[in-house]
């Protein structure tokens, strides 16, 4: 015979659950508890989820902002003491992010990011370059993966200025000249003989501008002196 001995309502708002006493033993009653709503329990989990896979979101779209390059790298296999060895390794203008592929295709839909789209598959972890030093970025993932043996481990592809870089296209942006040695090169070349400008001009566009900047601040500080 059952009896039951009360019944009370949860911590949370929902309906009442009643204690129900089964006695196996006549000495001995345990009580069973009755009622619980395991698809309350299955949407509260549902709700944190969702929550989490929009604070992902949100958490890269947030990485985009004044992001100048955006690369995905395959993880698989990666330990916890590899990662922590290659966050280290990255200079603080640089952002290691583990995201997955739906919550990243999510968050660069409609932006220039989004050539990266056939990049999302496997394992991959994305690294954030908020600097126009593209190859002091990307050269320190170079050194970790020959010393850890991780050559599986590479690039999947990545996007700058818009463009889509697969992982044979890499080695263009690792060898990239740093701002310094593009402002040598073309401020010698302005200052030089007139071939020395034409040659200058024949640059790619992005160079030209960079030059010409660098050119302009020259000027404004040889007449702020």
């Amino acid at each position: 015979m059952e009896t039951t001995l009360l019944s009370i309502s949860s911590s949370h708002p929902s309906p009442f659950q009643t204690l129900i006493l089964k006695p196996s033993n006549p000495l001995v009653c345990k009580p069973k508890l009755v009622g619980c709503k395991a698809p309350q329990l299955l949407s509260i989990r549902a709700a944190i989820s969702r929550s989490r896979k929009e604070e992902t979101v949100e958490a890269v779209k947030t990485q985009l902002g004044n992001c100048y390059l955006l690369a995905g790298i395959n993880y698989e296999g990666f330990t916890v003491k590899q990662f922590q060895d290659l966050r280290r390794a990255l200079p603080e203008s640089s952002k290691l992010l583990v995201a997955k592929n739906t919550l990243v295709i999510k968050a660069i839909e409609g932006t220039p990011w989004e050539p990266l789209k056939p990049c999302m598959k496997g394992m991959n972890a994305w690294l954030f370059v908020h600097s126009e030093e593209i190859p002091a970025a990307i050269k320190p993932f170079r050194t970790f993966q020959r010393e850890e043996r991780l050559e599986e481990n590479d690039f999947v592809g990545a996007v700058f200025e818009g463009k889509f870089y697969g992982p044979g296209d890499l080695n263009r942006l690792e060898n990239m000249p740093t701002r310094a040695e593009v402002y040598a090169k073309m401020l010698g070349a302005l200052q030089g003989p007139a071939i020395g400008l034409v040659s200058t001009l024949q640059a790619p566009a992005r160079d030209v501008v960079m030059v010409l900047k660098a050119y302009v601040k020259k000027l404004e500080e040889e007449s702020g002196q």
